[in-house]
C-alpha cells in the first residue's frame, strides 16, 4: 500500500526495521510478535491525524497498529500521502532530516539493534560414537533394499554401456581396416 501510495519511494532493511525512503527515511516500519508500527517521519502529519487513529504516539511519531485484521487503510493511506506532500515541501525548502534526527525522534537506538557479530565456531569435539536403534523401522529397511536393487540396475546398466562402447570401437576399427 505505501509503494501504491506514494510513488517513488525505495524500499530498504536497516536496524531490524523495513524503510520507505524519498529524500531520506519517509517510513520506518516494525513487525512485533502482536503488533505492527508505522514510524513516520514528518511529525505534523502524525499530529493531523491522531485524532482519527487510536495507538497513535505523537512525541514519537508513529502509529502502533494492535490488530491487523481491522487495519484502517484509508487512514493509513491518507497518512502516506500527506507525508510523500510534506516531503516535497520539505526538499524544496531544503530542511529535510537526517537519519540520526528520525531514530532519535523514533527512540531506536543503533546499537540495539544492529545485526550481531557472526560468533566463531566452537573447535570440534571428538565425536562420541552413536547409539545403534533398538530396531530399524520397516520403511527403513525397504528402503534400503530399494536402494540396493537400485545400485544393482545401474551396475547392469553400466556394463552394458561399457560393452556397447567397446562393441563400437571394434566396428570403427573393422571399418577403417575395410576401407585400405
Amino acid at each position: 500500500m505505501i509503494r501504491r501510495s506514494a510513488r517513488g519511494v525505495r524500499e530498504s532493511m536497516r536496524y531490524g526495521l523495513a524503510f520507505y525512503e524519498l529524500d531520506g527515511p519517509l517510513f520506518a516500519l516494525e513487525s512485533g510478535r502482536r503488533h505492527m508500527s508505522l514510524y513516520v517521519a514528518e511529525q505534523e502529519v502524525v499530529v493531523k491525524h491522531k485524532e482519527s487513529l487510536p495507538g497513535v504516539n505523537v512525541l514519537r511519531s508513529f502509529v502502533k497498529f494492535s490488530d491487523l485484521n481491522r487495519l484502517p487503510l484509508d487512514i493509513v493511506e491518507k497518512i502516506v500521502r500527506d507525508s510523500v506532500a510534506a516531503r516535497r515541501t520539505r526538499a524544496l525548502q531544503g530542511a529535510l532530516p537526517t537519519q540520526a534526527e528520525l531514530l532519535k525522534l523514533w527512540a531506536i537506538k543503533e546499537e540495539a539493534v544492529q545485526v550481531p557479530a557472526p560468533a566463531a565456531k566452537a573447535p570440534a569435539k571428538a565425536a562420541a560414537p552413536k547409539a545403534a536403534p533398538a530396531k530399524p523401522a520397516k520403511a527403513v529397511k525397504s528402503t534400503g533394499a530399494a536402494v540396493a536393487k537400485a545400485n544393482g540396475a545401474v551396475r547392469s546398466a553400466s556394463k552394458s554401456v561399457v560393452r556397447a562402447a567397446g562393441a563400437a570401437a571394434g566396428a570403427r576399427k573393422a571399418v577403417a581396416a575395410a576401407k585400405r
